[in-house]
């Protein structure tokens, strides 16, 4: 059996992983918390927890995921503190190959593996990113996880303590809403026509 590892010892291990998933943890916190100063704020918050919590990590796992699960426990307590109302979303009601619809009406490619391909490829990351900070919350955070960390449905799962069902779920909605914001995005930096008055989009 393995002698118990010092305080010394745990501090320096904690530092040394936390070290390799801070921009990862910065970047997703920046996502979910759309600011900067909260995004430290939250990234600090996280760090404090997960240091305190850290003899609960097993050694050899994937100490991302578990970071990642503190930092958005962390972004929920600070929402249900808050007790903000919801913001209402006009994204809720988007079908279901919006994106294909739109860019089949506009004149991009509909013929292919990917026929908004080249509306993704012209809208780039940063706009993608944009797309998924106008998601609410509980679909941006899913979205962020999937789209943006690479997490599988599994991981997610065990980052947010729900069912695998549950992650679906949200990332069907969250994949129709962010379609519909990208859209948007497109219009409002001219990469797609803006709608014609009285043309539902």
């Amino acid at each position: 059996m393995p002698a118990p590892m010092s305080l010394d010892a745990a501090a320096v291990s904690f530092e040394s992983l936390f070290s390799a998933v801070f921009n990862t943890a910065y970047g997703v916190a920046l996502r979910l918390s759309r600011n900067q100063a909260d995004a430290e704020d939250l990234v600090q918050d996280a760090a404090f927890l997960a240091h305190r919590a850290f003899a609960s990590f097993t050694p050899g796992t994937n100490f991302r995921a578990w970071f990642l699960k503190i930092l958005t426990n962390c972004f929920y307590s600070k929402r249900r503190q808050e007790k903000s109302r919801p913001v209402t979303s006009d994204l809720d009601d988007t079908p279901d190959l919006y994106l294909y619809a739109r860019s089949g009406q506009a004149g991009f490619p509909v013929q292919g593996p990917d026929p908004a391909a080249q509306l993704l490829e012209a809208l780039g990351t940063e706009r993608v990113v944009q797309a998924i900070n106008r998601l609410p919350d509980e679909y941006r955070v899913v979205s962020t996880l999937f789209f943006m960390e690479d997490l599988s449905y599994e991981e997610i799962a065990r980052v947010l303590e729900c069912p695998v069902g549950t992650v679906r779920s949200r990332l069907h909605r969250g994949r129709k809403m962010l379609q519909k914001a990208l859209w948007q995005i497109a219009q409002e930096d001219g990469i797609v026509g803006a709608p014609l008055a009285g043309v539902q989009v």
